[in-house]
């Protein structure tokens, strides 16, 4: 029997041909079934798939016929043996699988029908047979929930006059009618109804494995078994007792369950990939003569032009060349203001344009684009497992086999004294003590906060990140790009008269364009909107040194070579001063010393305030016995980080506040801390604060433009405000709270009614809505972590 648990793909559909999904020879790749070979063409799989160099590509797709972490783990084992995948990672929370392999060694089609041989099936996230096969399978458990409800509904009216009708009241002949009635009504409950359930039993059978269907598919074969039996031979070893109406009522409600705990899942894993769905399927690209045609958005490339009409996403990332606007940009900042567009200003893909049609040309297309990377990080925390959910997915599988070993024991203890209250037993075993609940307690958790979090502003990068900020006592911030805005504006520019204006403008932004640091970029920007082209062709040996400055050589025919050096005072060999309260230096040097200063403005971010009073209202809360501190660690001089320390009303006696500090510098101070026994979160720029980020048992950055694929951070802000790592901090103190409650609730649901179970109190259909009831409420408790506060 072929593994029906996998739905016919689109390509298998249009292709008309029906295979068995297991059909396939490892070791040729023209045996692998034709539905699974249409995949190995490039735009195909290129459209679900990112490069990773060097030939390497990931690719992220849906696992269909998946129930519990015990399918995850096959599915993962079965991706894993095919030689070319190099990693696989699956998620049976968001049904999600992430595979990286090896384009050399493996196509897409063998590692599609090594799933399907397992029994399962993958889809890509994205492209129209996705959507077609999510809708499939939603109509397929709709149809299969109304069947089981409506065969439910007759059943319970055949077995009423039983239930109610005294010794003698019905006739012989009227009850045996009844009797069959209910046996026929009850077949298509199980031939179309269990579907679900049988498949993936069989399928655990063939490959001599054990999942959550097991042991629910043998008590619903048990019931109908002894029931059958009553039907054909009342006067038999089974009596004459009926249970169709118990066995309709328990497919009903795990169907019921089931169906709502996919809605549920869908609520909350699915708004951590939301944004991959406001790209628009086409754009409208402008041609040489001006014409517009609709193009698909996966044609566009880098400097195409496409008109952009009102309510309408941007389909990539841009400059406008034509045309005033508004765009909304809440899928990237969190921030539902409109934000004003005009020429030459930069639009992102995924967000909106909503005011007047915009002319749009292409910087970044696909991947690439500032979306494209969020939906990859979104999509990449789903397959982090926190250390508690890895220990409950091993406790899944041995509680399972101790499930069947209880049912076998009561079935035993109960057979020669009552075997009606054996068979009883059993069933309500196995389906009473379906490890669901325990499954789901951790991961719906720790999703519901990821995508409550990033509606906020804050994209998790890994989930086990929220597990570590639960105990965290002690936060390290950076001042530039941190506490402050990253975009800082260069106010003015003084220049020595040894240097023509123009002359060291060029060569200040020469040496600027060499680094990503937001003072670099103020320089730059500054220099360009003085109309001066920078000298960034010239210079060679170039260094960013973090948190300090940029230096580098110009060497000129015939003269020797000149080392310039960009940044604050100390790097550039000079005495720090102290300037105007708003205000910052930034130093342009030679050989023979100054040449320009730079005075910068730095503003705080907003709600910088509040985020460092709830922080440390929180730690304090958190642990009242044990001092909690802030520290701010810069690379600026003393004068400038006082003064932000002053605008944040800095608790000086208490707080540590670090100046002059080095990457190295402030790396010792991580390490002098977490010595101490502090638990320490990192607040940086991801630019220069990379080996703090990465030493930190947490760390924050903000998501800057082309840095954010590379910050290595757990936590990603998007908004322009702090307020989201402040509520992130109280936000993992609930969700372990919930994970604790979701967990005891699990096991004091197992422990009472195992023993009910095994003393014949509970039938089958009690059994079903008590497993269907605790897994809803896990994933409502979970829920309640989607409200994170204002």
């Amino acid at each position: 029997m072929s593994s029906p648990s996998h739905p016919l793909t689109m390509a298998s559909v249009q292709a008309g041909v029906l295979l068995p999904v297991g059909s396939r020879d490892e070791s040729s790749a023209s045996t692998v079934p034709a539905p699974w070979q249409s995949f190995d063409d490039d735009a195909k799989w290129k459209s679900f798939s990112q490069a990773q160099g060097n030939e390497i590509w990931v690719s992220r797709v849906k696992v269909q016929g998946m129930h519990c972490s015990a399918c995850a783990a096959r599915v993962q084992q079965s991706l894993r043996q095919v030689p070319g995948v190099l990693s696989a990672q699956v998620d049976a929370m968001s049904s999600r699988a992430r595979i990286t392999w090896d384009q050399r060694l493996v196509k897409p089609s063998r590692w599609l029908a090594a799933v399907a041989g397992a029994g399962y099936a993958l889809v890509p996230i994205q492209g129209a047979d996705a959507l077609e096969q999510s809708r499939l399978e939603k109509r397929a458990m709709l149809w299969r929930w109304m069947v089981a409800g409506f065969c439910m509904m007759q059943v319970m009216m055949y077995a009423w006059p039983n239930y109610s009708a005294g010794a003698g009241e019905i006739d012989p002949l009227s009850d045996q009618l009844l009797r069959w009635a209910s046996l026929l009504l009850t077949l298509p409950v199980i031939l179309f109804s269990c579907g679900p359930f049988f498949r993936a039993a069989w399928n655990d059978v063939k490959h001599g494995r054990i999942s959550m269907d097991l042991p629910v598919s043998l008590g619903i074969a048990l019931t109908f078994a002894v029931s059958t039996a009553a039907v054909m031979d009342p006067a038999g070893l089974w009596g004459s007792e009926l249970y169709f109406d118990s066995l309709t009522m328990l497919v009903f409600f795990l169907l019921t369950g089931r169906w709502w705990e996919a809605r549920l899942k869908q609520q909350v894993a699915g708004q951590l990939e939301a944004g991959a769905d406001q790209l628009p399927v086409s754009a409208q690209r402008v041609g040489v003569g001006g014409e517009v045609r609709a193009v698909p958005t996966q044609s566009l490339n880098v400097g195409d032009v496409i008109h952009v009409r009102m309510g309408e996403s941007f389909a990539a990332d841009g400059v406008i060349v034509d045309g005033d606007s508004e765009a909304e940009e809440s899928l990237l900042t969190g921030e539902a203001i409109p934000v004003a567009k005009g020429l030459n200003d930069v639009v992102y893909a995924g967000t909106t344009n909503l005011t007047a049609p915009l002319q749009v040309r292409l910087t970044q297309v696909g991947n690439d684009t500032k979306h494209g990377e969020m939906a990859q990080l979104m999509q990449s925390s789903l397959h982090t497992k926190p250390q508690i959910v890895q220990i409950a997915d091993r406790v899944a599988k041995p509680f399972l086999i101790v499930v069947l070993l209880l049912a076998l024991a009561s079935f035993a203890f109960w057979w020669s004294s009552d075997p009606h209250r054996a068979v009883l037993s059993a069933i309500a075993i196995l389906i009473v003590t379906c490890p669901c609940a325990l499954a789901l307690a951790a991961p719906a958790a720790f999703l519901s906060s990821a995508s409550a979090l990033a509606q906020k502003g804050l994209l998790v990068r890994d989930l086990s990140a929220l597990e570590r900020l639960s105990r965290i006592n002690h936060f390290i911030f950076d001042k530039t790009g941190s506490l402050t805005r990253s975009q800082l504006a260069a106010a003015a520019v003084e220049v020595l008269p040894r240097i023509d204006k123009e002359q060291a403008l060029a060569r200040a932004g020469g040496l600027a364009s060499h680094s990503m640091h937001p003072v670099s970029q103020a320089v730059q920007q500054y220099v360009a909107d003085s109309g001066v082209n920078s000298d960034c062709h010239l210079f060679v040996n170039v260094q960013d040194v973090p948190g300090q400055g940029v230096r580098g050589e110009i060497s000129l025919e015939g003269l020797p070579p000149v080392e310039y050096r960009l940044g604050s005072a100390v790097f550039c060999g000079l005495e720090p001063q102290i300037s105007g309260i708003n205000s910052r230096e930034v130093y342009l040097t030679d050989g023979q010393g100054l040449l320009a200063t730079f005075s910068l403005n730095e503003e705080l971010r907003p709600d910088a305030n509040w985020t460092i009073h709830e922080i440390r209202r929180s730690l304090n809360e958190q642990a009242p016995s044990m001092p909690s501190h802030l520290s701010i660690m810069s690379g600026d001089a003393m004068p400038s980080v006082m003064r932000i320390a002053q605008q944040l009303n800095w608790q000086h006696n208490t707080d540590e506040i670090f100046a002059a500090c080095s990457a190295q510098d402030k790396l010792k101070g991580l390490r002098n801390l977490q010595t101490q026994g502090y638990r320490v979160a990192m607040v940086g720029d991801g630019i220069n604060d990379s080996p703090v980020l990465a030493a930190a048992e947490v760390s924050f950055a903000p998501a800057q433009g082309a840095a954010l694929a590379s910050v290595k951070a757990d936590f990603l802000l998007t908004a322009q405000s702090l307020a989201p790592i402040a509520m992130a901090h109280k936000q993992a103190q609930r969700t372990m709270r919930i994970v604790k409650q979701n967990l005891i609730w699990a096991l004091i649901y197992n422990l009472s009614c195992v023993p009910l179970a095994l003393a014949g109190l509970l039938s089958p259909w009690m059994a079903g809505l008590g497993m269907a009831l605790s897994s809803l409420f896990v994933l409502m408790n979970s829920l309640c972590l989607q409200r994170t506060g204002n």
